[in-house]
């Protein structure tokens, strides 16, 4: 007898998309196929759904501890958990303290675990400061190191200079982990940001004109040629711009191990919406013109984007409302919705294909990126972290829906033609239909394959 079986969903793998029952005991998948034994404790009918592996989301702030009130564990990981996701992995900032010192990680791991609806990952913190806590951090199980090019916004965590990330990244390099960057140039932003505001220019526009696409590029250039010469794995995120797509698509045909991140909101938005949402629309690198987000979206449907992140920043209301463009706090609100908006442009335009290519982007390569051997894909063996979804008009996205700490999100007025009816994690429903309570904390910190 099995524990449950989602019986006649049209099950999604990056290979294909076939009608069949999914078994599970305890916390796994034990088979997939049709018409499988309906000897089971539960029986979940999946008829005209989707079912996915839960989505992996590699790229979130929760700003825990120290700036809880930001977001937190709890509030975040429900979130996720409502849009489908699984299994987060937390940024070191803006964590106060962040994750540098071997002790940071634990006490985040510690409350990870008493508050996570879902399971996480924790990225450690790769700054001029803490180099020689590097091997300590992956003794106790990172995902791997996050640098920033640019400044940060937050004091406690400074930026990576060339000389710093190079040296980190032979300290990844020996030790097999990747090197995730925020590629953007200082002096280029600085100086363009300066010149701007002693002139009295602080509206939206101006603050898109002081992070130009030139900005990611010469950053991407020199993280590239840094891990080249180091054989480090990097991992670009957010990359907003097309041209950025391609610098690494070359990179890699020479051999540079290297993969590239985007997320929903340079695939959704445009320079147009940062001008018209304001605040919630603000991140960096910045929304880009309709002409580069339409490319973006070409290059993504042609394999060259590796993962789908939704780089969830939020920060509290009185952060969000200065009149100067500049002071207002940076980061979309995205994890709840915005890799199902994603999910519901990829059917509409690419049908069972474009659901096959979410499933390897949101789950499956970041689990073989990240050397994750039990997430990612539903087969026997794997976790049944699982996400059914269905198809239709779709609903609209409201401020109430949102189970962020703040209901504050781009997204809000946007048509959802993606609905997650059910999340499982582990073989235990944590989102969805047929649930009288909120779901337990049950998160596990999953650690790479060594």
């Amino acid at each position: 007898m099995t524990d449950l079986l989602i019986h006649s969903g049209s099950v999604v793998t990056p290979e294909q998309v076939l009608v069949a029952d999914v078994a599970i005991i305890g916390e796994e998948i034990v088979a997939v196929g049709p018409d499988l034994e309906r000897d089971a404790v539960q029986i979940v009918d999946a008829s005209g759904e989707f079912l996915f592996p839960g989505f992996l989301d590699a790229h979130v702030h929760f700003n825990e501890p120290g700036r809880t009130e930001w977001e937190g564990i709890s509030s975040g990981s429900s979130a996720l958990a409502a849009g489908g996701g699984t299994l987060y992995f937390d940024m070191p900032l803006n964590s106060t303290p962040p994750t540098l010192e071997g002790s940071d990680l634990l006490r985040k791991r510690e409350i990870a675990e008493a508050k996570s609806v879902t399971d996480f990952a924790l990225w450690g913190g790769l700054t001029p400061v803490n180099l020689g806590a590097t091997e300590e951090l992956a003794d106790l199980g990172v995902i791997g190191f996050k640098a920033f090019m640019t400044d940060s916004g937050v004091s406690d965590f400074p930026r990576a200079d060339s000389d710093a990330l190079k040296r980190g990244m032979e300290l990844a390099a020996r030790r097999g982990l990747p090197v995730a960057v925020h590629a953007e140039d200082q002096e280029l932003t600085a100086n363009l940001a300066q010149r701007l505001r002693s002139s009295g220019k602080t509206e939206w526009k101006d603050y898109l004109n002081s992070r130009p696409v030139e900005a990611e590029l010469i950053a991407i250039r020199t993280a590239l040629d840094l891990a080249g010469e180091t054989g480090c794995r990097l991992h670009v995120v957010h990359v907003s711009c097309p041209e950025g797509i391609e610098l690494i698509a070359e990179a890699r045909r020479k051999g540079v191990n290297v993969s590239v991140e985007t997320c929903p909101h340079y695939l959704l938005l445009t320079d147009e919406d940062l001008v018209k949402l304001g605040a919630p629309a603000k991140c960096a690198p910045p929304l880009r013109d309709e002409g580069r987000r339409s490319v973006l979206w070409s290059q993504l449907q042609a394999g060259l984007i590796d993962t789908l992140g939704s780089d969830h920043s939020p920060a509290p209301m009185e952060m969000k409302l200065s009149a100067d463009a500049f002071s207002v706090w940076g980061g979309i609100s995205g994890c709840q919705h915005g890799l199902a908006l994603v999910l519901a442009e990829l059917f509409a335009t690419g049908g069972v294909r474009g659901l096959q290519h979410f499933a390897r982007m949101s789950a499956t390569r970041v689990a073989k990126r990240f050397d994750l051997e039990s997430k990612g894909t539903i087969g026997p063996g794997f976790h049944a972290d699982l996400v059914l979804v269905a198809f239709g008009e779709g609903s609209e996205i409201s401020s109430e829906s949102l189970r962020y700490r703040h209901k504050m999100s781009p997204y809000v007025g946007k048509l959802l033609r993606a609905q997650v009816r059910r999340t499982w994690l582990r073989g235990q429903q944590i989102y969805g239909e047929g649930m009288r309570t909120e779901p337990r904390p049950m998160g596990r910190m999953v650690i790479p394959k060594r």
